[in-house]
């Protein structure tokens, strides 16, 4: 076993997956006459919002651009309060201080490990301005009752849609439900752009102002010029960014996504893989998945049930890695960053995400993976949380 061990491949939590359609779409650009924003980005924001029902999308050069575009166009100000997640890469609260405004956390549910809309609701003050609920590992939060707690208080809804490309809530897919969701299209993420995001929305109004703050907040339309000096003319209207994606990345963009149900259906059908293979294994905890809500699978991530074993969950990890398997952890509560700390957060703002953080592991998941890494993977866990299980422990020895 050892052996087999030192000689299998390194198993990456997570990886694009480029086909040789990709590859000519790119070299189809580069031959072409536009390099940056022309023709393949309105098809590649045409091609996504119809492929999550939305009426429009922004392409932009990052998933944080996105979270930054949405949060602007949102009105968000200095002063304002921002509810979101801990249980999230920091881009999502980062995106809140881009605008003056302050980030609250709101704890997650123990079980889905979404954001709880109950403390949503705690957390709420005269200076809320916005949601930005986290569809964590492509699993939708429950976004039914957000959005009645963003009518209730007239709040904003931006959701952080960066793992749930394809992800399903209540029959409709993420990206049309909120006022704004944000998309990443980084090299692990369902589809990839190299690096790039997007917004969708259903609002003209939003749509307009999305479009203007990626390129510097400047307009060429005749009607919204304040002034004309001729055909040449045109305005900034306030302070935007250069968060424009180029043609090049839009193309693979647009190859990629003819790929997505392919993607998803592998990532389905591997974490199905996972979900039976640790239901009812003892120390570990699989992913739960609501029934009302079909999951994108961006990460698979167990829990450990430490009080069950003899290890850290440094240990298990460890012991992972060395039998090449990447295993990684998502997410670091974002208020233990020492940057938050400077401001004031601290622990015990959020008890169950950081219980979460303390015994999450995340295995590989991908559809570039063979049903032999899967299998893999699971064996070496097994093996590994087996061998520190309280329960084998024999009477006199220690184990």
């Amino acid at each position: 076993m050892g052996n087999k061990i030192a000689g299998h491949k390194f198993v990456p939590y997570g990886r694009q997956w480029i086909e040789e359609d990709d590859i000519q779409a790119v070299v189809e650009v580069l031959r072409g006459n536009y390099l940056t924003t022309g023709p393949k980005i309105e098809e590649f924001e045409s091609k996504l919002a119809e492929a999550v029902g939305a009426k429009y999308a922004v392409a932009v050069s990052s998933g944080t651009a996105a979270l930054h575009a949405a949060c602007f166009a949102a009105g968000i100000n200095r002063g304002d309060e921002v509810i979101t997640s801990p249980m999230t890469f920091a881009a999502t609260a980062n995106c809140v201080l881009y605008m003056g405004a302050r980030p609250v956390f709101a704890d997650i549910d123990p079980q889905t490990y979404n954001i709880d809309p109950s403390d949503i609701r705690k957390k709420i003050t005269p200076k809320t301005k916005a949601i930005i609920p986290v569809h964590f590992t492509g699993q939708p939060c429950a976004v039914d009752e957000i959005m009645d707690i963003a009518r209730q208080y007239n709040l904003a809804v931006i959701e952080d849609g960066a793992h749930a490309l394809g992800a399903e809530y209540n029959g409709r897919r993420i990206g049309a439900i909120g006022d704004m969701t944000t998309f990443s299209f980084h090299p692990v993420k369902h589809i990839t752009t190299g690096e790039g995001g997007a917004v969708t929305t259903n609002s003209r109004e939003l749509y307009e102002r999305l479009l203007m703050f990626r390129s510097h907040g400047i307009t060429r339309e005749a009607a919204k010029l304040t002034d004309s000096h001729g055909p040449w003319y045109y305005e900034q209207q306030f302070l935007g960014y250069n968060y424009r994606m180029t043609d090049i990345q839009a193309a693979l963009g647009v190859s990629q996504l003819d790929k997505l149900d392919r993607f998803l259906r592998k990532r389905r059908e591997y974490a199905d893989r996972y979900n039976r293979a640790f239901e009812g294994f003892d120390g570990v905890v699989p992913h739960y998945q609501p029934p009302n809500s079909i999951s994108a699978w961006h990460l698979y991530v167990i829990r450990l049930e430490l009080e069950k074993l003899r290890a850290s969950r440094k240990q298990i990890f460890e012991e992972l890695l060395a039998r090449n398997i990447g295993v990684n952890v998502h997410y670091i509560p974002v208020y233990y960053h020492p940057y938050y700390r400077k401001m004031g957060y601290g622990k015990g703002l959020c008890p169950n995400a950081e219980t979460f953080y303390e015994r999450a592991i995340t295995l590989p998941l991908y559809p570039k993976m063979e049903v032999e890494d899967i299998d893999y993977v699971i064996k070496n866990v097994k093996a590994v949380v087996g061998k520190y299980r309280v329960s084998t422990i024999k009477p006199g020895t220690d184990g």
